[in-house]
């Protein structure tokens, strides 16, 4: 039996913040991850020897580079731009782009390890990477944000490719951005290929697509809700964010007969008692995808709402269910016993990694349900992936077939987080959602690793 069979969790862990100095987000991941998949691997030798979870923390190159641009009044900017390209271990890198002030290299190094267990969950063949810079495209003319990802997409380009690495969108990375730097691939390339997902209809995107991760993630949270016997019809809902994940999973909160009370963004959230409507949501989708203005406004034409600012967060709301779709650690300990005070039975996140661990552990001393990202919000990916096998073969499914692919993957998801997650959950028992993803997660992409030898 080899030594490294001896290293126990809190070894591990070591491990990973020597090598991983001041990058707190990627050790959080993680440690999320660590601390499951070292109960699974306890009495499983094969995955000790080969250092399977070392390896998989470890990734396999990160690119960084820098990006220089030209803003409209003819100063010279410079940014910072990487790719994280974790594990290709069951197919081509996969993971979307993120234009941000906070984005660095830890950010995303935790992104693109997420990444691969939310992609092995999805059952497609696909690895996990992430990508992005620290640009903020708040504020910036349609003219600067092009020749920012033009520049970007300069030198990503040698990186990425349909075989290789297909990045899509992310935070500040929507259908605009994605049609910026696809028309620069094309241009220095001379190759139409399915490089990037995310694009729109007219050059090879996919129906469901702006949808699937918001969509998904209301699946995802009706197949936990009746597993326990209950629905989202008659309940009410809480989001953060107030961009593509979070209007769309408020979109099919209302279809499925629930009732939502906030939206957010950076600055605050507004509280609309009387529900956020159909109506309601266009109009925020107006408002942030054409006006690009904030959450605010929404006071200033729905009298019946409430803002809060200075950054205030909703999860003091009372609410029967939760969905956290902004960003990152958006939802800490104290946030995460006022939702359970208030009653809160079930959270499911939109976004990635927006529970810190404390506030995981009071969702499971609570027992109540709790889909973590990677588990939740897949159907984003998915239907990316989805994208790329319609792009490969030249075809386009239509609304309705993607549609149903789309609850089907989410069901299969929720499966397999039921059948790792807790030996009494077949019997109707608590399920302990993120141990279940993470172990189903790790299991196909270590078992590939295995079958490949030590590369």
């Amino acid at each position: 039996m080899a030594v490294t069979d001896h290293v126990d969790l809190n070894q591990f862990m070591e491990g990973v913040k020597k090598r991983n100095p001041h990058q707190p987000e990627f050790v959080q991941a993680v440690q999320e991850v660590a601390q499951d998949i070292f109960e699974f691997m306890e009495d499983k030798v094969r995955y000790h020897e080969a250092q399977i979870l070392r390896r998989i923390a470890e990734p396999d190159r990160i690119v960084s580079f820098r990006v220089c641009w030209e803003d409209d009044n003819h100063n010279i900017r410079v940014q910072r731009g990487w790719r994280v390209q974790n594990n290709n271990a069951i197919g081509p890198y996969k993971g979307g782009i993120r234009f941000h002030p906070s984005v660095n290299e830890s950010v995303l190094k935790f992104l693109a390890f997420e990444q691969t267990f939310k992609n092995s969950l999805t059952g497609l063949p696909m690895g996990g990477g992430k990508g992005g810079a620290n640009f903020n495209p708040k504020g910036k003319s349609d003219a600067e944000v092009m020749r920012f990802c033009q520049s970007f997409m300069t030198e990503l380009y040698r990186h990425i490719g349909p075989e290789t690495d297909v990045p899509a969108g992310d935070i500040g990375v929507g259908g605009r951005e994605i049609g910026y730097m696809f028309g620069q691939y094309k241009r220095i390339t001379g190759r139409w290929e399915g490089v990037l997902t995310g694009k729109a209809l007219e050059y090879g995107g996919s129906k469901m697509r702006p949808e699937a991760t918001g969509y998904g993630a209301v699946y995802f949270l009706r197949n936990m809700l009746k597993h326990r016997g209950e629905d989202i019809d008659g309940q009410t809902a809480v989001i953060s964010g107030s961009g593509n994940v979070a209007t769309h999973a408020a979109e099919k909160i209302v279809q499925m007969g629930g009732k939502v009370l906030t939206l957010s963004d950076s600055d605050g959230f507004i509280h609309d008692p009387d529900g956020i409507d159909q109506n309601k949501i266009d109009w925020v989708k107006d408002l942030k995808n054409v006006r690009r203005g904030r959450i605010s406004e929404y006071c200033d034409h729905f009298t019946s709402a409430t803002y809060h600012g200075n950054g205030a967060r909703p999860w003091n709301v009372a609410a029967d269910l939760a969905l956290p779709c902004a960003t990152q650690n958006e939802l800490d300990e104290d946030d995460a016993k006022a939702l359970v005070a208030n009653g809160c039975k079930a959270v499911s996140e939109g976004a990635n990694m927006p529970t810190t661990l404390a506030g995981v552990k009071v969702f499971h001393d609570a027992k109540i349900l709790y889909a973590p990202g990677k588990a939740a919000n897949a159907g984003g990916v998915a239907v990316s992936g989805l994208e790329m096998s319609q792009n490969s073969e030249r075809i386009s499914w239509n609304h309705e077939r993607l549609g149903e692919m789309l609850t089907e993957l989410m069901e299969g998801i929720h499966e397999k987080c039921v059948e790792y997650g807790d030996e009494g959950a077949k019997n109707g028992g608590y399920v302990d959602y993120v141990k279940g993803a993470n172990i189903a997660g790790f299991k196909k992409v270590a078992d590939a690793m295995l079958a490949f030898g030590v590369v």
